[in-house]
């Protein structure tokens, strides 16, 4: 037997019965029917319901560090960011990125951008590219990459939140569906732990088209590629790197 809706005299719906507690009060004139399907009863008077308190967004009195890989992926999280009140500031260290003209249009396309909706930007000097290849030197198959790819920026991310003061940081690789995003989360949250600072995790890439959206009405430049050289191979000859990766072409000494 299913549940019944409950009513109070003003119409108010009351925690649910069951349907043989709604007969009886039917039989007892404690009730009245209001429908059958689904099945509705409506109580003769008024129940004061408690109120329920509004919820406090997350992000309510807290600032938080934003690590942006591009413009297009900083629309919609910068946006949702606020709109849970966060206190949101962008931070640009993508030491991936290659080469280093790609990396100064991307840097280039966030500041416009932020400019416009009025983002405060902390740059992270230099070009740390050599760095990157160094560590995943070795390592440089998709995903084993990533990870080392995601250390090194979530934690820098981490470390200036801890050192400007910031209650929490993420990043707006969580809104791609290229993204590992289950080893974004694993790695935010143990430098969370190390740092002593929060790694806020939403699951933003439900928002993708929104993304892809704004970025357009921006007119904002969009690249083809994650960033680093290898996901530049993989996106135009990935027939060569399947070949590659399989055994068959190798790396030879001299």
């Amino acid at each position: 037997m299913g549940t019944v809706k409950v009513l109070d005299a003003e119409g108010r719906e009351l925690t649910p019965t069951t349907e043989e507690k709604a007969r009886k009060l039917l039989a007892q004139g404690k009730a009245s029917l209001v429908r059958e399907e689904p099945f509705t009863i409506q109580l003769p008077y008024s129940v004061q319901l408690p109120e329920r308190p509004e919820p406090v967004p997350p992000g309510r009195g807290k600032r938080i560090l934003l690590h942006v890989c591009c413009a297009p992926c900083a629309t919609y999280t910068v946006n949702r960011l606020r709109e849970l009140e966060f206190d949101v500031t962008g931070f640009w260290y993508n030491p991936n990125i290659h080469p280093y003209t790609e990396h100064q249009r991307r840097l280039e396309a966030l500041r416009e951008y932020a400019a416009r909706i009025s983002l405060p930007l902390i740059e992270e000097p230099g070009y740390e590219m050599v760095c990157f290849l160094r560590r995943v030197a070795g390592r440089e198959r998709f995903r084993e990459r990533c990870r080392i790819c995601y250390e090194m920026r979530l934690r820098r991310t981490a470390e200036r939140a801890r050192e400007r003061g910031f209650d929490a940081f993420t990043t707006t690789l969580l809104i791609s569906p290229y993204q590992d995003q289950d080893a974004i989360r694993e790695i935010g949250g143990r430098l969370a732990q190390e740092t002593g600072v929060e790694f806020f995790f939403e699951n933003f890439r439900r928002c993708w088209a929104e993304r892809g959206r704004i970025s357009k009405e921006h007119n904002l430049y969009r690249q083809q590629y994650c960033g680093c050289i290898y996901s530049e191979w993989e996106r135009y000859d990935q027939e060569g790197v399947r070949v590659f990766w399989a055994g068959e072409k190798g790396c030879q000494s001299p």
